[in-house]
């Protein structure tokens, strides 16, 4: 079993490290659960991985994102002739067939948090990768209005993005002489 579950480590590196952003558990599940091993195995190779500072993880909304720290990237590289071309052909599948919904799933972020005035600051984030594109704080008045951004903004973010590109790229001067025309 100890064999296995070292295996199941450097798939884990591996795949962390094949891809520019973190993953979610979900995500990482759906691959392992589905050909190599069992939730109980799997929940205790994160829980090792972790502890051993070869990745690192953060909850937002209850969800559980995984990178690969230097130390696990060192690991890799040292230990990877272990795992077989058939194993890594089958993650590398795995990643390829399925690259813009993983990205997509963990490139749009919003999570809530109390402010300091009896308000929620709502905090919303487009990555591409490990690049941050967008970051917005709101502060709204209450919990209810602080989820129910968190829970449209993927629907809303690209719209969003957008707007602002477009306000931030307007020739200023163009803006200015429109507004301030105001002789007939």
């Amino acid at each position: 079993m100890s064999e296995q579950v070292t295996l199941y480590k450097l798939m884990v590196l591996y795949m962390l490290k094949k891809v520019n952003f973190p993953l979610t558990y979900s995500q990482m599940t759906e691959f392992f659960l589905e050909k190599y091993t069992n939730y109980f195995t799997f929940q205790q190779v994160l829980a090792e991985l972790g502890e051993a500072k070869l990745i690192r993880s953060e909850v937002i909304r209850s969800i559980s994102y995984y990178e690969i720290t230097r130390e696990g990237e060192e690991a890799l590289y040292f230990f990877q002739k272990k795992v077989s071309e058939a194993i890594l052909d089958d993650i590398n599948a795995y990643l390829k067939q399925n690259k813009y919904k993983l990205r997509n799933e963990t490139g749009i972020i919003a999570d809530y948090y109390p402010g300091n005035n009896q308000d929620y600051i709502v905090h919303c984030i487009v990555k591409e990768g490990r690049t941050t594109l967008l970051e917005i704080n709101l502060s709204v008045p209450d919990q209810n209005q602080a989820a129910f951004l968190c829970n449209h903004w993927e629907d809303q973010c690209q719209e969003i993005y957008s707007y602002i590109m477009n306000k931030m790229m307007e020739n200023p001067r163009k803006r200015n002489d429109s507004q301030g025309d105001t002789t007939a």
